[in-house]
């Protein structure tokens, strides 16, 4: 039986999300680790953009979005209800992360790149993104419903990112967010996604890596 093929690198927030989503909704899959600084022909022939995530399914379809993808996975099996309660809550939040926080999180983390101004200045656009968020922890447990969602999945590896820039200070600035990222972070589905595969060969050698789910 063919596999959907899911190019992926461990640490992009972007691929960790996509490999969240696939790996609650049980879809076995291909798992091809690549490098970003020696990215294999194959990846930008299914996507001339050249980035991760990107899902090649068997019938030849092509998804390079990793928000695509978490909705595609969420169309072939929603066990635990991700994607039902409040969706457009849920797709606002991801559209701000993603076209706003992500902008300020990547001056932030790689601040000496960006001169123009301070790394507290970079910070702090952050931080006014993230109050909404830690607000909303203030009475519930997760950001969209009682129960964890699609939403929180695909906002938690940035805000993991911009935590780990330094940990002590987000820990007492965003007790809520830090509560809420720990107990995900410390879920089987996260320590599962986060397993070190060996980086795939365009060539063949050595044998694939089948997740199955």
């Amino acid at each position: 039986m063919k596999l959907p093929v899911l190019y992926t690198f461990r640490r992009c927030p972007y691929a960790m999300r996509a490999r969240i989503s696939m790996y609650n909704s049980k879809i076995s899959y291909e798992h091809r680790e690549i490098l970003l600084k020696d990215r294999p022909e194959k990846l930008y022939k299914l996507s001339p953009k050249g980035t991760v995530p990107v899902l090649n399914l068997p019938d030849g379809k092509v998804i390079d979005e990793s928000l695509d993808i978490m909705k595609w996975s969420m169309s072939v099996n929603d066990p635990d209800s991700w994607f039902v309660n409040n969706i457009s809550d849920q797709l606002n939040a991801i559209r701000i992360n993603d076209h706003q926080f992500k902008k300020w999180l990547d001056k932030y983390k790689y601040h000496d790149r960006y001169p123009e101004f301070s790394v507290q200045y970079y910070r702090n656009e952050c931080e006014v993104i993230l109050n909404s968020f830690e607000k909303k922890l203030d009475n519930e447990k997760f950001l969209f419903c009682q129960k964890i969602s699609l939403g929180d999945m695909a906002i938690l590896p940035f805000i993991r990112q911009f935590a780990y820039v330094d940990i002590s200070w987000f820990n007492k600035r965003f007790t809520n967010l830090a509560k809420w990222m720990g107990g995900i972070i410390e879920s089987g589905i996260f320590q599962s996604m986060m397993k070190k595969y060996g980086v795939w060969n365009p060539l063949g050698k050595g044998e694939d890596v089948i997740f199955n789910n």
